[in-house]
């Protein structure tokens, strides 16, 4: 059986991407094979498709880091045919065939069912994005926040990461101040519910080692500069998370937030969360996020835009999420 899948392939240290007839037998090895529904654009597409960052480790292959769908074979006792089922992560697009394909084979111990009320559509426009935007909320709850602490700080807020955030928290009840460079997105991230939009150049200088206080928490997706401005500006004992390099990988700072007001730094990893964490934070987004909300933040593309999408989401220019509708 052959399916519409999109193929990277790679000649010198040039990544091209297309869309080609591709055979099932021909899949990477699993114990489940889903009829894929959905998948999604998000900053690692971008860096895997571009070459910006050698995410993908052998060509060619089927990138993609996510995707959601029904299961047509299994041999994995804990999944069922015609199950809802989705995927973040794990070997996808580094080293295993993706989501941007109609069909996928995976390991069943990757799968997470898709909870109620989602449908695999809801699934995708959460996404790897949403997703990492609920283990960072999840982090800040660790760490002891609550909306009583004051107010939480997320930056690249216009963006995946930061527009699920920005809408998360707020619904849980937090008063979200966002940091973006698309000011003219502020009647987006208010609907969202922001209570606050700023500049994102007000973080993304050289930061003094210690300022003001002013955020209680923060969801970082920026990293560099911008991350230690906030780690800068958190009060004592805040609880930062960081789970994106926008800005950069490099952290230009110093180590007196943490000593001088006994900060937590969280780092949240999408791609090997493990199973019990997964299920967690998707418990959660079926429950906590606002799916109205959530609907304001999608556009819908095939797989014949997402090589020029992913390169705009590098570029900062892609507000919300972008999902993929792989039968389009």
């Amino acid at each position: 059986m052959t399916f519409k899948a999109l193929l990277a392939t790679k000649v010198q240290n040039t990544i091209s991407t297309q869309i080609v007839d591709f055979n099932e037998v021909d899949l990477s090895p699993g114990d489940v094979t889903v009829a894929v529904d959905y998948s999604t654009v998000n900053y690692k597409d971008g860096l895997a498709i571009t070459g910006r960052m050698p995410i993908i480790q052998h060509f060619p292959l089927i990138p993609g880091i996510d995707f959601s769908g029904k299961i047509i074979s299994s041999t994995n006792p804990k999944f069922s045919v015609g199950e809802s089922v989705l995927i973040n992560g794990w070997a996808l697009s580094h080293d295993h065939h993706g989501g941007y394909a109609q069909r996928a084979r995976v390991k069943g111990e990757w799968l997470v069912k898709v909870p109620q009320p989602l449908s695999t559509r809801d699934a995708m426009a959460i996404g790897t994005a949403g997703y990492t935007a609920m283990l960072s909320v999840l982090a800040l709850e660790h760490g002891g926040l609550n909306p009583d602490c004051g107010d939480v700080l997320v930056t690249g807020a216009s963006g995946g990461v930061g527009s699920i955030a920005v809408a998360l928290l707020s619904d849980l009840g937090y008063r979200v101040v966002a940091s973006t460079g698309r000011l003219e997105e502020t009647g987006y991230l208010k609907s969202l519910g922001a209570a606050e939009v700023i500049d994102r150049r007000e973080l993304s200088q050289e930061a003094a080692p210690v300022s003001n206080g002013r955020w209680a928490g923060a969801v970082d997706s920026v990293g560099s500069h911008t991350l230690v401005n906030v780690l800068a500006q958190t009060k004592y004992r805040g609880v930062v998370t960081t789970c994106g390099i926008a800005q950069g990988a490099d952290l230009p700072g110093s180590v007196l937030p943490f000593v001088t007001r006994s900060i937590t730094l969280a780092g949240i990893d999408s791609v090997n969360a493990p199973q019990e964490v997964r299920q967690q934070a998707w418990e959660r987004l079926a429950k906590d996020l606002n799916l109205n909300k959530l609907n304001s933040t999608i556009r819908t593309i095939g797989l014949a835009q997402v090589d020029e999408v992913s390169r705009l989401v590098l570029e900062g220019k892609v507000r919300g999420r972008t999902v993929v509708d792989v039968n389009a």
